[in-house]
């Protein structure tokens, strides 16, 4: 049962989407070369507590930080650390705020400095992924289709789709029903209706798309080492189309 969220839910959303959107652009600006992801934390961290929110990531399950900070084949879940970027990296950001009773979550995938042209092609792809299923939202729509969007869009580009993580719904909790898949068949899955909040989020990555996850217990990577690209929005779903509740430039 996908939840339907009311006026007052979405208006809730909203804000904190939005409050989520400015957190995420203040951290774009501090993405460079010598720049430890655990300074991004921190200044993550300050940033959502001054606007009166909460991570949601922070704590979850015993993660560790504020927010993700995923580097080269890291895909999701990295942690913050005393690492520094370095010149060519690409860097995933996934952040999630707690408002007012409800999770907001997006990411988007960065270039430390300048990156190579490969690398640009992979970012676009995701990117291009994730508009390809937003394309798609509207009530009345089955999961299917959005994830047979991404799939085609980013396979397409020569790239492949990791399977092993997932978009998802999200609302009073950060994971909620349905899983959205990056890959799939038209016509499957639940049906959308107006009202309901999915966070669509495509990885795609060279070479094949198997997954382990490093010692410390959260840190998925790409299993043969290559590099990967990743982006979110939480979007509400709407009778024609979709609103982006964490609207950031990406």
């Amino acid at each position: 049962m996908i939840d339907v969220k009311s006026k007052e839910d979405i208006e809730a959303m909203r804000e904190g989407g939005s409050i989520l959107g400015r957190v995420m652009e203040a951290l774009k600006i501090e993405v460079k070369p010598g720049v430890s992801t655990g300074e991004l934390d921190n200044l993550a961290k300050n940033l959502i507590l001054k606007n009166n929110a909460q991570s949601s990531f922070l704590g979850y399950n015993g993660y560790p930080k504020s927010i993700c900070t995923s580097i080269n084949e890291e895909v999701v879940h990295g942690i913050p650390s005393s690492r520094k970027l370095k010149e060519g990296d690409i860097l995933s950001l996934d952040a999630g705020i707690f408002y007012k009773g409800f999770h907001t979550d997006v990411a988007l995938t960065l270039p430390v400095g300048e990156i190579s042209p490969e690398d640009k092609k992979l970012v676009d792809s995701a990117k291009k992924g994730l508009f390809a299923g937003l394309k798609k939202v509207k009530e009345g729509i089955r999961i299917g289709d959005i994830s047979s969007a991404i799939q085609k869009s980013i396979e397409n580009d020569g790239f492949s789709v990791i399977r092993d993580c997932t978009g998802h719904g999200i609302g009073k909790e950060l994971h909620e029903e349905p899983s959205v898949p990056n890959y799939g068949e038209p016509g499957t899955g639940e049906i959308l209706k107006e009202g309901n909040t999915i966070a669509i989020e495509p990885m795609a990555c060279f070479g094949n798309f198997p997954v382990k996850t490093q010692e410390d217990g959260w840190t998925i990577v790409t299993s043969d080492g290559k590099k990967s690209a990743h982006f979110e929005f939480t979007i509400l779903v709407r009778n024609n189309d979709y609103e982006n509740l964490t609207p950031v430039e990406i």
